[in-house]
């Protein structure tokens, strides 16, 4: 027998949050779907991330209707029991686990989802939904809300309208609590600590798929389930793809090597970016240019603070990558005509920085009202200033051919400033090149 494995309390919390913003209103929030991998074999599972915020369960099939201020408030529908099914995939709750260990009101099989589902609707006018993640649900739910829709029109009580729920639930998730930063706080230190083993494991004629895999032993070691995302591990040229996905050539004596990867602990990930030498010291382009970028990627850092934005950070941001390019003649002209005419997206055609949390680009509204959002205590965000130059670019110099640098660290927005959560991972050159290949 299973137990949960996080404090319920967490999650009834959550819920009660979310119930003072959409009182009222009905929230149908589904399971991720499996996906198959080949024949009968699926890829690794992880729960949608909003269904494990206001839950805790990470089974799939299942969904979770919840109805605040009404009875039954929050209702399950999971898997049945199955003890020869549970024989080849493991362990199921099934409702009346689910009902005993998840504190929810009521709870049924998945396969009574249609039949239970318009009497939870019933004098409902607004239900959150989000569609087109599983479009087989998605026409089932359209169904039953169209039709508890017409019952509804015959006794002149209006329509039921669906609401994409992104926007709540964003605010929410967006604002840290104590427990979530400490949750966020240790999936960065576990990620810092897994960058230092690659970087003691880099030389030349390793391959890169074998740090990756250095990199998930080291976080798997310290308690993390998975990836945070697809890791980047990119030599030479291949740094200069922003989303490189290869991982599977060797790295050679004389280039950079890119490494963009994240553990997820508990559901929270750590997102960090280092860039170093492959044989263990910068070259003087190497470490001149690194220099610059570091500098900036510093004095990005030290702007973090509640009021700041990320539209703020990210016009220094191109300001500062764009006096680079142009001391680096990879750019000429005048820096306010080369910044109009976005010439740097050229060398540096990313953002600053996104949000973190249970996912790397994660939930929150970026502007407000038209307006770009103020920085407030609790948010989580990436500072990751870049510069890349493809082998193939045409009238660069021919020493930063082939160069990618991306420095990039998780900072928490507190009451008075910032905390770098990824601080214990090596950016400076002397403490890179005394790790590297040791």
């Amino acid at each position: 027998m299973r137990t949960p494995q996080y404090d319920i309390s967490i999650f009834t919390g959550r819920r009660k949050e979310l119930g003072q913003k959409i009182k009222g209103s009905v929230y149908i929030i589904a399971a991720n779907p499996e996906y198959y991998r080949n024949n009968d074999v699926h890829h690794p599972y992880r729960q949608d991330s909003n269904m494990f915020y206001f839950t805790g369960f990470e089974e799939p099939n299942s969904i979770l209707v919840f109805r605040p201020g009404r009875t039954p408030e929050a209702i399950m529908f999971v898997q049945e029991k199955d003890v020869s099914q549970e024989t080849w995939t493991g362990f199921r709750y099934g409702p009346e686990g689910v009902k005993k260990n998840y504190a929810v009101d009521e709870a049924f099989k998945i396969s009574q989802f249609e039949q239970e589902l318009p009497k939870l609707l019933k004098d409902v006018d607004q239900v959150y939904y989000t569609m087109f993640i599983n479009r087989e649900l998605d026409a089932k739910v359209m169904k039953i809300v169209e039709q508890s829709a017409w019952a509804r029109s015959r006794t002149n009580k209006g329509n039921i309208s669906i609401v994409d729920p992104r926007v709540v639930t964003g605010e929410l998730r967006i604002r840290k609590s104590k427990y979530e930063a400490d949750m966020q706080r240790r999936a960065c230190e576990i990620s810092a600590e897994a960058h230092i083993e690659v970087m003691k494991a880099t030389k030349p004629g390793i391959n890169e798929r074998a740090l990756h895999g250095v990199f998930l032993r080291a976080i798997m070691e310290r308690g993390c389930a998975r990836e945070g995302y697809g890791t980047i591990v990119a030599t030479g040229n291949g740094a200069t793809t922003l989303h490189y996905v290869f991982n599977d050539q060797t790295c050679r004596a004389g280039e950079m090597l890119l490494v963009d990867a994240g553990g997820e602990f508990n559901y929270f990930g750590g997102d960090i970016t280092r860039t170093y030498p492959v044989s263990g010291k910068f070259n003087p382009t190497q470490k001149r240019v690194y220099q610059k970028i570091l500098d900036l990627q510093k004095k990005l850092v030290a702007a973090v603070r509640p009021g700041q934005t990320r539209d703020l950070l990210q016009k220094e941001a191109v300001s500062g990558l764009t006096d680079i390019m142009i001391d680096e003649k990879l750019l000429m002209g005048r820096k306010e005509e080369l910044i109009e005419k976005r010439e740097f997206a050229k060398f540096y055609p990313h953002g600053v920085g996104h949000w973190l949390g249970m996912d790397v680009h994660d939930a929150g509204l970026t502007d407000i009202n038209g307006e770009p959002r103020l920085l407030e205590p609790g948010f989580v965000l990436t500072i990751e200033p870049g510069l890349y130059v493809p082998h193939d670019a045409p009238g660069v110099p021919d020493d930063l051919r082939g160069l990618g640098i991306r420095i990039e660290d998780d900072i928490l927005v507190t009451e008075t400033g910032y905390e770098n959560l990824t601080v214990k991972c090596p950016k400076e050159i002397s403490e890179l090149e005394s790790l590297i290949g040791q």
